[in-house]
């Protein structure tokens, strides 16, 4: 009997300090002969039903790192430990690929994510987006713009996408020193590749023209220490929320950099994303 009961406990201590269980490499589309993916990370204990999407994206370059290394940092431990399904989404990277091709893949992405979110035990109306600098941009332009866009037609290299057309809703946004008006920075750049496209296209990828009274609670975080992405962002987009009526809020953070290097800086807005989450998104 003693046995039993010290195997029980050991059952349960095992269970306890069990990681999460990950689903590498989904494969939502391809484009230029390769695939495009994202990872499934489930929390240790039970889900709660609700998931969030970051976008794997800092200067449009989406970078291919261990989920096991992504799942025990601050904010996205912070995510499991409430429940919540994480899904890190790649996009085609720069230098090879432009912002506007990144915003249709992530699009692609989510519209993957939702159609299979029963499969990962996720509501698929309970579903918010986050990212970091052009993790942001991306963030916001899924939140705000609910425009689709289908695989492109009779393109040999066009991306095809598993999921290609129907609607892709977010419950909440978290976006962290984001840019929010791409007008008068698209052109050759040796530092974001990514933005060397086409200028006219600027518009329909600039996140502060598509706010709108319906659209998802978002919460910006900004440090006013920013040399790379001014704080101006995100209270010029600040003021078209109040304006359009929209559930919002900006923390900024004191002395914060592009990146939150600051531990301290980074604790805060790692614990304000997971409440945001929290409170849009539930946790039951």
């Amino acid at each position: 009997m003693a046995r039993f009961i010290l195997l029980i406990g050991v059952l349960f201590g095992l269970a306890a300090n069990a990681g999460p269980t990950i689903t590498a490499d989904v494969v939502y589309g391809h484009k230029a002969g390769m695939a495009l993916t994202y990872d499934v990370i489930a929390p240790p204990a039970s889900q709660n039903g609700a998931g969030v999407v970051f976008m794997v994206s800092g200067g449009w370059f989406s970078m291919w790192s261990p989920p096991e290394r992504v799942a025990a940092r601050g904010g996205f431990s912070g995510l499991l430990d409430e429940g919540f399904t994480l899904f890190l989404v790649r996009h085609g990277s720069a230098p090879r690929f432009k912002v506007p091709e990144a915003v249709s893949d992530v699009r692609a992405a989510v519209r993957h994510i939702r159609a299979n979110a029963a499969t990962h035990g996720v509501d698929a109306a309970r579903l918010g987006v986050f990212g970091g600098s052009a993790g942001g941009h991306l963030s916001l332009m899924l939140g705000l713009s609910a425009e689709t866009e289908p695989a492109a037609e009779g393109e040999r290299m066009a991306p095809r996408y598993l999921e290609a057309s129907g609607p892709a809703p977010l419950a909440a946004v978290v976006a962290y020193y984001p840019p929010t008006d791409i007008r008068g920075i698209a052109g050759p750049s040796e530092r974001f590749p990514a933005l060397d496209f086409d200028p006219d296209l600027s518009a329909s990828i600039s996140p502060i023209l598509f706010v709108s009274e319906d659209d998802p609670p978002t919460r910006l975080i900004h440090g006013d220490a920013d040399t790379l992405v001014d704080i101006s962002a995100s209270y010029n987009l600040e003021k078209v929320f109040k304006k359009q009526g929209l559930t919002h809020d900006l923390i900024v953070i004191e002395g914060g950099d592009h990146g939150f290097r600051n531990p301290e800086h980074r604790s805060v807005a790692e614990a304000a994303m997971v409440d945001w989450f929290v409170e849009h998104l539930g946790t039951e």
